[in-house]
C-alpha cells in the first residue's frame, strides 16, 4: 500500500506539464546569484539595517536590477512603497530588574541573567508583580489545550518556556506562539507582563551572542492598527543558564522543566516564590523605510490580474557589538541570498522568456528582522488588489551550504501549493520533507506568515538535511557561529551548484503556479484555511 504522501505526489504530477517533468536543463549556474550577494553583503552597506543608508543603497541596486530585467514598477512611488516605523530602545543605564523573595531583593544582570525586551516593552514603566510559571503558556482550542486554566494571572507576570507539546502539529503550535496570539489569551486572563525563557534544546544562537546585542533597537509599524499586544507592560527575556533563580523556592527546578521541554512533554504550572521588580526606561523615535515591488505581467486577459508573489526581505540587522573585532553584520545568507535570487530569476525570465498566464509580483520587503514588519504592512496594504494575490513563495536564508539533496517545505501539509512544490522537487531528483525541527518555530518566523494570515497559500523552502546525518551538524554549526553574526559574510563556504538548483526549483514553482488553471487551495483540514474565508 502506498503512503498517503506518495499518493498525493502522484496526483500532483498530473498538474505538472510533461515538458517540465522531462526538462533537466538549468537556467542558473550560481555565479550571477553570488555576484548579487557580494554586492548586498559588502561592508560598505553596513549590514542593511532598516532605515539606514546602507539599506537604501541595497534597494536602489535592486530596483536597477529589476528595471534591467524588464519589470514594471508596482509600488506606490515607482518601485517603492514607503513604510513608517517607531523605533524603541531600552536605556539600560536607567533600567533594572530584580527578584524579591521574602523581602530580600537580588538584582539581575542584563548581560548574564536577563534583559528587558524592547519588542515587548514599548513604554517606560516601573512595576512590581508576582510571578507564575505557565508551562509553554498556550491556549489552543483546536487541541483542547489550555495551560492557563485554573491559574490566577490577574496583575501577574507570567513566565513560560519557549516551545510546545509534541501532540500539537508544527504549524498550529507555531501560530499560537506568535506574540499577538499568545497575548490575546494572556491579556484576557489579566496578565500584565511576560518572561520568555529560551528552550536550551532549540536555541539557534548561544546566549553569549544574544546578550551582546540585546539592546539593539527594535521597531514596530507606527499605525495603531498593527498593535498586537495592547496592555502588555513588560517583556523580559531570560537566560536559561540563570533560570534556576526564577524557580528557587517553588518546589520545582529549571533542570526539570528543561528536560521535559527538550522532548516536548507537558509542563507543570505553578506560582513562583519571587516577585519581579522592574524599571524600564524606553527611548523612541520615528523613521521610514520602503518595500520594493515590481511585476512581470501575464498574458491571459483574465488571469493576468492574478498574482503569484515571490517575496524576500532585503534588510538585515546593521552594525552591532563586535565579534572577533568585526561590527558589521553583513547578512550574506540572511537575506542577501533570497534578495539575490529574486534579481537572478527576474533576469533569467528576461533572457529566457516564458509565457505566463498570471502575473508574478517580485517583492523585496524591509524590516523583516524587526518582526516581519515590511511584509505585515504590505499584506495589509498591498499595492495590487488584495484578492488578486493567489500564492506566495517566500525565499529567506535558504542556506546553500551543502548539496541540495533534501528540500524542507514549510507549509507542505497545509495546502496543495505545498504538494505542488514537493512534486516539482521530486521531478528534479530532490527529496521533499516537512519541517524536521518543530521546536524552532520556523513557520512563523519569516514573511510568508503575513500572507498566510490573509488567506494566501504560501510556502517557504530551504536546503536542508536528513536528521542524524553529518549535514545536520553543518547546519547547527552555521546557526551557532554565523546566524546573525558578522561571519555571515561572503568569506564563508557556499555551494554554488546547490544555489543554482534551488533557483531552478523556485523558477519552476513560479511558472507552474502562474500557468496552472487552478490557483493553490488550502487543504480542508488545514488550520489556516479559516483565513481564506475572512
Amino acid at each position: 500500500m502506498r503512503s498517503t504522501f506518495s499518493a498525493i505526489l502522484f496526483l500532483a504530477f498530473a498538474v505538472i506539464s510533461p515538458a517540465q517533468q522531462a526538462s533537466t536543463a538549468s537556467h542558473f549556474d550560481g555565479n550571477s546569484w553570488w555576484e548579487h550577494v557580494k554586492f548586498l553583503a559588502d561592508d560598505s552597506l553596513e549590514g542593511r539595517d532598516t532605515g539606514s543608508e546602507g539599506l537604501r543603497k541595497a534597494q536602489a541596486y535592486a530596483v536597477e536590477q529589476l528595471q534591467k530585467a524588464g519589470l514594471e514598477p508596482a509600488g506606490v512611488n515607482g518601485f517603492y512603497q514607503s513604510v513608517r516605523f517607531i523605533q524603541y530602545e531600552v536605556d539600560e543605564s536607567k533600567s533594572s530588574l530584580a527578584l524579591v523573595t521574602d523581602g530580600q531583593s537580588k538584582s539581575l544582570s542584563f548581560p548574564d541573567d536577563a534583559f528587558i525586551n524592547s519588542r515587548s516593552t514599548r513604554a517606560s514603566t516601573t512595576l512590581s508583580a508576582p510571578l507564575v510559571f505557565i508551562g509553554y503558556g498556550l491556549q489552543i482550542p483546536e487541541k483542547n489545550l489550555d495551560e492557563l486554566a485554573g491559574l490566577d494571572l490577574k496583575g501577574k507576570i507570567v513566565a513560560y518556556l519557549a516551545g510546545s507539546p509534541s501532540d500539537i502539529p508544527t504549524a498550529l503550535a507555531s501560530h499560537y506562539q506568535t506574540a499577538g496570539e499568545r497575548w490575546k489569551s494572556l491579556r484576557a486572563a489579566g496578565a500584565i507582563g511576560t518572561i520568555t525563557i529560551f528552550n536550551p534544546a532549540s536555541m539557534d544562537i548561544p546566549w553569549s551572542r544574544i546578550s551582546v546585542n540585546r539592546n539593539h533597537p527594535s521597531m514596530d509599524l507606527s499605525d495603531s492598527e498593527f498593535n498586537e499586544t495592547p496592555g502588555l507592560q513588560l517583556g523580559v527575556t531570560f537566560n536559561p543558564a540563570s533560570a534556576e533563580k526564577l524557580f528557587a523556592g517553588s518546589g520545582h527546578t529549571f533542570a526539570e522543566i528543561a528536560a521535559l521541554g527538550k522532548d516536548r512533554k507537558p509542563l507543570p504550572h505553578f506560582p513562583l516564590a519571587a516577585t519581579l521588580k522592574a524599571k524600564a526606561v524606553i527611548l523612541t523615535k520615528t523613521l521610514e523605510s520602503s518595500n520594493i515591488v515590481g511585476k512581470l505581467t501575464g498574458s491571459d486577459p483574465a488571469l493576468k490580474n492574478e498574482f503569484v508573489v515571490l517575496s524576500a526581505h532585503i534588510d538585515h540587522v546593521g552594525i552591532g557589538a563586535p565579534i572577533n573585532g568585526d561590527r558589521i553584520y553583513n547578512g550574506a545568507m540572511d537575506n542577501g541570498s533570497g534578495s539575490a535570487l529574486e534579481m537572478d530569476i527576474a533576469a533569467s525570465l528576461k533572457a529566457h522568456p516564458e509565457k505566463l498566464q498570471r502575473s508574478i509580483l517580485f517583492l523585496l520587503v524591509t524590516a523583516e528582522e524587526k518582526g516581519l514588519l515590511g511584509s505585515k504592512y504590505f499584506a495589509a496594504h498591498p499595492t495590487v488588489a488584495a484578492k488578486s494575490i493567489i500564492a506566495d513563495v517566500n525565499v529567506d536564508m535558504f542556506l546553500p551550504i551543502v548539496p541540495l539533496k533534501v528540500l524542507k517545505i514549510g507549509g507542505l501539509e497545509e495546502s496543495d501549493f505545498g504538494t505542488r512544490a514537493a512534486a516539482i522537487a521530486q521531478s528534479m531528483g530532490i527529496k521533499p520533507i516537512a519541517d524536521p525541527e518543530p521546536l524552532r518555530n520556523l513557520f512563523i518566523r519569516s514573511d510568508q506568515y503575513n500572507f498566510i494570515k490573509k488567506g494566501v497559500p504560501s510556502v517557504k523552502c530551504d536546503v536542508t538535511f536528513e536528521p542524524g546525518t553529518a549535514e545536520q551538524k553543518i547546519f547547527k554549526d552555521w546557526l551557532t557561529n554565523r546566524y546573525h553574526a558578522p561571519s555571515d559574510d561572503v568569506n564563508q563556504p557556499v555551494d554554488l551548484q546547490a544555489a543554482a538548483l534551488y533557483e531552478e526549483f523556485t523558477r519552476r514553482l513560479l511558472l507552474e503556479t502562474a500557468n496552472n488553471a487552478a490557483p493553490p487551495r488550502w487543504k480542508p483540514d488545514s488550520f489556516f484555511r479559516r483565513y481564506a474565508a475572512d
